[in-house]
């Protein structure tokens, strides 16, 4: 599950290594050197308070390679038994759960969920089709993200721990569809949650007692659980927020389908292990029927029942990612190489673990730089005062694109910032135009016009800058947007430009003109205008990023770079 907003012992006494031998040349995987390397680069000096374990499974056999600490308190190292929140990395196994009830007759992949649900429980509908047990698995059922009703401001460091069965109720029941069951891919910890708790109506047990019995069982992972015992307990690793501070636990009785189990590297690699074939079992049926029929999912990606498949060159690779206030986790695996990666760590910065995880088990796959603001401890915030007057300045409506706006508000002398569709946030002054949240990692800075008049704002969050422009007042118009300047060309220029190109096991980006405006759109995503600096250089007013077309000066452009959050992606022009 992701969050719902908007952390010094000797090397040598830090690192967890399995019995295996370093280095094994004949594994398609990386070396046990080579991911040390990459642990100890990704924590710094956090490692006296962070921890991070991979496993990985291969022809040759597992490996458990960590590195860091219990937490701040704890000097512990972390290894293959160390407990960890999984997340969402839980939805893999409610998938699987129910591909194993449908292999026993128990229900079925087309049984509406209505079906399962008490009488008095209203299930939308559209168009006369009913949301089926398999749209819930697909994230296709048109179910929103989270229901409206859960309110997250209440008890932030635990979202979900008061959210009940009767609001889940209420919220089914009065919910409208916004389009037909099926006709799209849509990210749901609701309906995955949702169908955790039907399976377990249906079986007549707790969802943590059919995944114990039904799948950890079988596959002998006897540190896999929600509710831990105290020897379980004594070996959970303390959860560490975005800002690298300790965070409470989550708890999600309800919705337990979504994200609410705890494993560990050794136990999650058995669970790889049987999806690879290494480990036969009565599930090994239920498994197959897991990944046997896909649908589209992200861009340039599709999902069988919980799994999501995303190309490699010559095969696939197959994983889910988790996340919860104080972890950051990713579970993958080549079907064809037979390998298979898990990465378990007890801090929840943006970025998570799965540039290691994709990084492991696909080479040309790019990792974080240590310092990405995705992975990186953030910067420290000083809290100053400014007087009224200044504050009132800021007060006003900012947009972002169409229908998407932030308000500033003040009440004496504290700002607060609302996003469309989110409760208010306090913001704090570092400087005079600078403003930071305590609730998450992120800032907002003013920018002003040459009579100090505030005409936009930027978010700076998640290693991205986004722009918003101010829709009141008399201030002057931005002349400058992310040190990028606007500059006339001829507009016949556009047309060589214009066409669709690939990234590398990536999505289609596609590049078109609309008079003298030139629009880029990612595979999946909304349209969006560029704006030329120089005849071959563009960039977003939204947010930092730019795009150089290469190519000869009187023909199309044969390729274009992007970057963007310190990144360059190569896509090269797909023939028409």
């Amino acid at each position: 599950m992701k969050r719902l907003q908007l952390l010094f012992l000797s090397l040598a006494a830090l690192i967890g290594l399995s019995s295996a031998a370093s280095g094994q040349s004949s594994s398609p995987l990386p070396t046990d050197e080579e991911i040390r390397k990459i642990l100890i680069g990704r924590l710094g000096n956090e490692a006296s308070r962070i921890g991070i374990v991979v496993g990985v499974i291969d022809p040759a056999g597992r490996r458990i390679l960590s590195h860091g600490s219990f937490g701040e308190n704890d000097p512990r190292p972390v290894d293959g038994n160390t407990v960890f929140e999984i997340g969402s990395t839980t939805k893999v196994f409610t998938s699987l759960l129910l591909a194993d009830m449908a292999q026993r007759s128990e229900v079925a992949l087309t049984d509406p969920a209505a079906k399962y649900l008490p009488p008095g429980v209203k299930m939308p509908e559209r168009n006369g089709r009913a949301i089926t047990l398999e749209d819930l698995a697909r994230h296709r059922s048109g179910l929103p993200r989270l229901p409206a009703n859960l309110d997250a401001s209440k008890n932030p460091s635990n979202p979900y721990a008061t959210y009940s069965v009767n609001q889940l109720y209420e919220f089914l029941s009065s919910y409208q569809l916004p389009r037909d069951i099926g006709a799209e891919f849509e990210y749901s910890n609701l309906g995955m949650g949702l169908l955790g708790h039907i399976l377990s109506l249906a079986a007549g047990k707790d969802y943590e007692t059919l995944i114990r019995t039904r799948i950890c069982a079988p596959l002998g992972m006897g540190s896999t659980a929600i509710n831990l015992s105290p020897e379980m307990k004594s070996r959970l690793a303390a959860g560490h927020n975005d800002q690298f501070k300790p965070t409470p636990n989550w708890d999600i009785p309800t919705l337990a389908g979504a994200g609410a189990l705890r494993s560990t590297a050794n136990d999650m690699l058995s669970f790889l292990a049987a999806q690879l074939g290494y480990k036969e079992s009565a599930l090994t049926p239920a498994i197959k029927t897991t990944l046997a029929r896909r649908t589209s999912s992200n861009p340039g990606m599709e999902i069988g029942l919980g799994w999501i498949v995303r190309p490699k060159t010559d095969s696939e690779i197959v994983w889910h990612n988790g996340g919860t206030g104080g972890y950051r986790t990713f579970a993958g695996f080549d079907p064809k190489a037979r390998t298979g990666v898990v990465v378990l760590s007890n801090v929840s910065t943006a970025g998570g673990v799965d540039d290691i995880g994709f990084h492991l088990l696909d080479a040309a796959s790019q990792l974080l730089p240590h310092d990405s603001p995705l992975v990186a401890p953030p910067k420290e915030h000083k809290e100053i005062t400014l007087d009224s007057d200044t504050l009132e300045l800021y007060v006003g409506t900012y947009q972002f694109v169409p229908n998407v706006f932030v308000t500033i508000t003040r009440e004496g002398t504290q700002l607060s910032a609302q996003l469309t569709g989110q409760p208010p946030y306090p913001i704090y002054p570092e400087s005079k135009t600078g403003f930071f949240l305590k609730v998450t990692e992120a800032q907002i800075l003013f920018k002003t016009d040459d009579q100090g008049r505030p005409n936009g704002l930027v978010l700076r969050q998640l290693g991205r800058e986004q722009f918003a422009r101010r829709v009141e007042g008399n201030s002057e118009n931005l002349q400058e947007w992310f040190g990028h300047r606007e500059k006339q060309i001829d507009p016949a220029l556009l047309d060589h430009y214009a066409g669709r190109y690939q990234f590398p096991n990536g999505p289609l980006f596609t590049v078109t003109r609309e008079g003298d405006r030139l629009f880029t759109q990612q595979e999946g995503q909304p349209k969006l205008e560029v704006f030329a600096e120089s005849e071959r250089v563009f960039f977003s007013k939204l947010m930092d990023g730019q795009i150089t077309f290469e190519g000869e000066a009187a023909g199309p452009a044969s390729a274009l770079v992007l970057r963007q959050n310190g990144q360059e992606r190569r896509a090269a022009r797909v023939p028409e």
